[in-house]
């Protein structure tokens, strides 16, 4: 099983990480404007490294876990916790224009304006810390369907829901083309920059 107890596995985190947030610079969704695109629905970027980085990290997983390699490690199912911590998620990106990984990257790439974004997760991880307990034994257990995954619940292959999360990914990124190439068609004097 692999572990991060050895230092060999501390580096090769670390240079994952800065890989990472490399690639995350250099595919500009360390840009506040290319964040906010997304949101106004006008620049498909995050859209489209996500939704690779979901599916090339899905077949890699479970590769890896098929192989014995890895653990699968599965969080509970508590779709209330779920929907609000994703509503917060959702409104902490939309006001400061970054995720967690992109804000942190962006620091990086020299957006100051950043810091007060990062400033902010880490009181919000310190007071949701704080709170946790009463959190849990009041609201956090509401809707809470333990630890299933699609494949549990289905009785099929997890290949076969990473299949069909590629096909669909594959369809979309054509539409998304399509549309911009059309956006540009009719608007030739815009500027995409």
């Amino acid at each position: 099983m692999f572990s991060i107890d050895t230092p060999t596995n501390l580096i090769l985190g670390l240079a994952t990480g800065i890989v990472f947030g490399m690639l995350l610079q250099r595919g500009a969704v360390t840009r506040y404007r290319v964040i906010v695109g997304q949101f106004l629905w006008v620049d498909h970027t995050v859209l489209r490294t996500m939704l690779t980085a979901v599916v090339v990290g899905s077949v890699g997983v479970y590769a890896m876990h098929q192989l014995g390699d890895v653990a699968l490690h599965v969080k509970a199912a508590t779709l209330l916790a779920n929907a609000l911590g994703g509503i917060l998620f959702g409104i902490g990106m939309l006001v400061l224009g970054y995720c967690p990984g992109t804000g942190v990257a962006a620091l990086g790439d020299g957006s100051r304006h950043a810091i007060a974004g990062i400033v902010g997760m880490l009181v919000g991880a310190a007071a949701y810390a704080e709170v946790y307990a009463m959190l849990k034994a009041n609201l956090l257990s509401v809707w809470d369907y333990g630890k299933v995954t699609l494949p549990d619940i289905t009785g099929l292959s997890p290949w076969i829901f990473i299949s069909a999360l590629a096909i669909i990914a594959v369809l979309l990124f054509r539409f998304l083309n399509r549309t911009e190439r059309k956006a540009e068609d009719s608007n030739p004097q815009a500027d995409n920059t």
